[in-house]
């Protein structure tokens, strides 16, 4: 364990970095902001995430049908995340030029939909559908990956509109399929083809498990958007 004595650590940015386990104790920690995969979290002795899972809750509904094992829930999920998407589209499309804008080093809006088509191409079609095609080019992968080895295009500079008009494709996909598959079918066995394409670690996954991962990726990177929009659009001085 790497222990940090009487440091300096104030503006200190962790980014990506798997801190399970640490422990923070006779620290000052004022203005700080924690956004990630986070559980157990002791705060001066009370855990608190269930506190912030149940206000997270209260803020987006559409996160308790995200949990849900009926499809019926899921469907309903499905369309939420697709109406909330759409809403952000608009709001892109009024602004022209705001897609491409970013703060904290985070993704743009147009970076964001593109890993979204990358998303749903890796964790749905490939292991949802098993589908065994190349990804869509203009999709965006995470950082590591090889864009070329995924059927990725690095040199990629598609407009917000090439990007919306693939996400409408994918979404009407996903719910055609929602549409027809039933509980027994998400219980099975992902049918992930036998090849090396994104995600290496979701074999022995369900196809629930799998969309899972699908919706909250979209339902999650939805927040971020939101937020660094409201942080580009907000008045100077505020």
């Amino acid at each position: 364990m790497r222990r940090f004595m009487d440091a300096d650590l104030r503006g200190a940015e962790f980014r990506e970095c798997d801190l399970t386990g640490a422990r923070l104790v006779g620290v000052l920690l004022e203005d700080a902001v924690i956004e990630g995969q986070v559980t157990n979290l002791v705060v001066n002795g009370v855990e608190v995430m269930e506190y912030v899972d149940a206000e997270l809750d209260r803020r987006h509904p559409v996160r308790r049908l995200l949990r849900s094992d009926d499809v019926h829930d899921l469907r309903r999920a499905a369309r939420e995340l697709h109406e909330q998407w759409g809403a952000t589209a608009q709001r892109l499309q009024r602004s022209p030029g705001l897609e491409h804008r970013s703060v904290h080093d985070e993704w743009s809006a147009l970076q964001t939909l593109r890993h979204l088509v990358f998303v749903h191409d890796s964790w749905f079609r490939r292991c949802c559908l098993g589908s065994d095609a190349p990804f869509t080019p203009l999709g965006l992968g995470i950082d590591g990956i090889v864009a070329e080895e995924q059927g990725l295009d690095p040199a990629a500079d598609p407009t917000l509109e090439d990007v919306l008009a693939i996400r409408a494709e994918q979404t009407a996909e996903l719910e055609d399929w929602l549409g027809e598959v039933g509980a027994e079918q998400l219980g099975q066995p992902a049918p992930i083809p036998d090849n090396d394409l994104w995600p290496p670690y979701a074999r022995g996954r369900s196809v629930r498990q799998c969309l899972g991962t699908m919706l909250r990726e979209t339902f999650e990177h939805h927040g971020f958007c939101v937020r660094d929009l409201d942080l580009i659009e907000q008045p100077a001085g505020d």
